[in-house]
């Protein structure tokens, strides 16, 4: 008789599951129950004997993801388990090397460095060598080292190509050395030092090999190439890798993930046959059809086709707004419907590509007075970046604001030490004064003494330079002269904080519109209050209201990225626009529209039973207003499978894609242009093109006219902003 722990799967999920003794690879797409899969799997192992629960070792991407597998497996069958080597990645290196540190050549007690400990491991060792921060910033520094660990070198492997490489290759030689010296390691240490361990120390790789011969992997397509292959040196001739996976939901590139490890799974261990995870059980059926439709624009994948027994359920809706600011608004008038009609806001969940795009969204439900949550990141005005902007414009607007000054006078770096400061405070409290004005009298002397001094000038400058300036300018100078804007610029992952400095600019020319047009509210700031005080004041009451306590009801923001693995009654998906979703990085980079079209295949399969497209015409991007076309992913999705819902009189969706020439109108809407159309003889180019000029770069084709000698178009620009270009003369190249 089958243990009951079987009952319930379906066909091809009991295949996978009582699998004789071999290595496999379950394609399982989203919601087709592959957490199910992996420890029922672990269960029936354990259940038939083929192997102890010593004797398993199950690899996940999170430890939440580990503990929800054990608590499975203990719901399975009445076990302990106690001292099973079921976690990540790092947690079962950390484990491994805690067993052997004599023969990986560390202390017993050795620490594990953060990100944080690690970054000023990193700056204290440049001080000590004589490194000029400025030249080879400290963040780089790091990031090179990490993507040098994660392929599996020493510095004595790595091989520079020019002065700054062959310079942090000395770096890196000498970091590790120090930590070898302090007896710490980093995270990228513990795979690379756990790897080296069982490369060169064959006695304990056949250890772990024959007490492992069960290897189990969530996730594998997420998988980089050193931690594939770790897996490789733990596996010996008598194991067997059951990776689960889904090559369509990779959407880790950036940060080293490779679905080439699919592909050379099932070379490496000789595996004949994939094993297709294709029923859902979360979705309706117009919602997989699409989501199919999709990925199948995907040259590189393996293949597979979402269906469900459930009910095809509603059309996808698409709604064009005029803008970012109405594509808001009907999110909110949406969601009041919803609720109305009894739906949770835990069980509903606004979607963007890019963290900047939650403040108009945030703005829209503070200003309705709506719950919300910033699922897996800060809410917009709580960000770091965010908070260091504004404690230099607090500085501007009032010198004596101690804890402004103190959160940025030393941010970005300027040398200016915790002891320094602590003199600095100690001056004040004895002189009954702020910190400011101890700053402009320190008695201090040497290096701290120049670079507050230095501070002091910077901020009278700025507050010189931005007075009578409008709000918006005089932030974005403030941005960028006070040097967080070249802090970020040289993050490896500095591009999303700097959008999010673009979006407080937006953010204040939004807060001039609403405060010269309404009416003010109770509590809101006196009219001869200085515009800059009163949105700093707008700010903080933003920043203090309306996230939801935790385990209240509250509706659920968060980046595409961040949805992955999560669910939602309803989903909206924002900012379909070309540049922004497929974002406008990836029209360089060699597998990066794919990898975008992942990411939205994602977003798509997040939603049970309703999902919404939305889009805007004008957005407010990097400062400036950009008239969009929609994304391409619309050309992708059956035309069946849409319900367009917007409000304005015909408003055609694909009118750009399908060549009609389309314009901003006076009303803010768009609509048909009356310029002629150009024939196709005459134009070799498409609205919505990607295309590149030699002077302006990038952009896209949003427009054109005329016919003949007279034809023209209008691209918009990555960098440049809208050009019209006459194509008699501009010489204009496909993308």
């Amino acid at each position: 008789m089958p243990p009951p722990f079987l009952s319930g799967l379906n066909d091809q999920q009991l295949e996978a599951v009582t699998l004789p003794h071999q290595s496999a690879l379950i394609l399982a797409g989203a919601g087709s129950g592959k957490t199910r899969v992996l420890t029922t799997r672990m269960a029936w192992l354990i259940q038939t004997g083929q192997a102890s629960p010593m004797g398993v070792l199950a690899v996940t991407f999170t430890n939440k993801a580990a503990k929800e597998m054990l608590t499975r497996l203990t719901a399975m069958l009445p076990i302990s388990t106690r001292g099973m080597w079921v976690g990540t990645f790092h947690g079962l290196c950390n484990r491994m090397l805690r067993a052997h540190y004599r023969e990986a050549g560390l202390p017993q007690l050795f620490q594990i460095l953060d990100s944080q400990d690690q970054l000023a491991l990193v700056k204290r060792l440049m001080k000590a060598m004589n490194i000029d921060e400025d030249r080879y910033p400290p963040r780089q520094a790091q990031w090179f080292i990490a993507a040098q660990k994660e392929e599996g070198k020493r510095a004595d492997k790595v091989e520079p190509y020019d002065d700054f490489s062959r310079r942090m290759v000395e770096f890196y030689a000498e970091y590790d050395r120090q930590c070898q010296r302090e007896g710490v390691v980093d995270f990228a240490e513990l795979l690379l030092r756990s790897y080296e361990l069982l490369l060169r120390n064959e006695p304990l790789r056949e250890h772990y090999a024959s007490r492992f011969r069960h290897i189990l992997v969530d996730e594998f397509q997420d998988t980089n190439r050193l931690q594939y292959r770790w897996l490789q040196q733990l596996a010996g001739r008598e194991s067997a890798i059951f990776a689960v996976g889904d090559d369509d939901q990779s959407i880790y590139g950036w940060r080293g993930a490779s679905t080439a490890n699919m592909q050379d799974l099932q070379r490496d261990f000789h595996i004949d046959r994939v094993i297709k995870l294709e029923q859902n059980y979360r979705s309706h059926g117009n919602i997989l059809e699409a989501a199919n439709a999709l990925i199948a624009h995907n040259r590189r994948r393996l293949g597979k086709e979402l269906w469900t027994e459930d009910s095809k359920g509603e059309p996808l809706r698409v709604f064009e707004a005029a803008s970012d600011y109405e594509e808001a608004a009907y999110v909110v008038e949406e969601v009041r419907a919803l609720r109305a009609a009894g739906e949770r806001l835990a069980d509903i969940a606004v979607l963007y590509r890019s963290n900047a795009q939650s403040r108009v969204i945030e703005h829209a439900l503070f200003t309705a007075g709506m719950p919300y949550r910033v699922y897996g990141g800060l809410r917009f005005f709580e960000r770091q970046e965010i908070k260091h902007a504004l404690a230099y414009l607090r500085l501007v607007a009032n010198q004596d604001d101690d804890g402004a000054l103190l959160r940025v006078i030393n941010f970005p770096t300027r040398g200016i030490g915790a002891r320094s400061l602590e003199q600095l405070q100690a001056m004040a409290r004895e002189g009954g004064m702020s910190l400011w004005a101890a700053a402009c009298v320190t008695t201090l002397s040497g290096k701290a003494a120049a670079s507050i001094a230095a501070f002091v000038k910077l901020i009278e400058a700025m507050r010189s330079a931005t007075a009578g300036l409008p709000l918006p300018e005089a932030i974005s100078h403030v941005v960028e002269h006070s040097g967080l804007a070249a802090h970020y610029r040289n993050e490896k992952e500095g591009a999303d904080r700097l959008e999010n400095l673009d979006e407080l600019v937006n953010a204040a020319a939004l807060y001039v519109e609403e405060r010269a047009t309404q009416i003010p509210a109770e509590g809101a700031p006196p009219e001869e209050m200085d515009e800059l005080t009163a949105f700093l004041a707008h700010a903080a009451l933003e920043a203090g209201e309306h996230q939801a306590e935790a385990g209240a009801d509250a509706l659920q923001l968060m980046t595409v990225h961040t949805a992955k693995g999560l669910e939602f009654h309803a989903v909206f998906i924002t900012g379909l626009e070309e540049g922004l979703f497929p974002h406008e990085n990836s029209m360089t980079e060699g597998d990066g529209v794919e990898e975008e079209r992942r990411l939205m295949y994602v977003a798509l399969t997040r939603a049970r039973r309703r999902l919404y497209l939305l889009l805007a015409q004008s957005r407010m991007l990097h400062g400036q207003t950009r008239y969009n076309v929609p994304s391409r992913f619309f050309r992708e999705l059956p035309e069946n499978l849409l319900q367009r819902v917007n409000h304005v009189r015909q408003t055609p969706v694909f009118a750009a894609q399908r060549g009609a020439a389309y314009a901003p109108s006076a009303s803010g809407t768009r609509a048909a242009s009356t310029a002629p159309r150009l024939q196709s003889r005459e134009l070799p180019w498409r609205i919505g093109q990607a295309v590149t000029h030699a002077k302006f770069g990038a952009g896209v084709i949003v427009n054109a006219e005329g016919g003949g000698a007279d034809a023209r178009v209008q691209v918009n620009f990555r960098n440049a902003g809208l050009k019209w270009l006459a194509l008699a003369y501009a010489k204009l190249e496909a993308a």
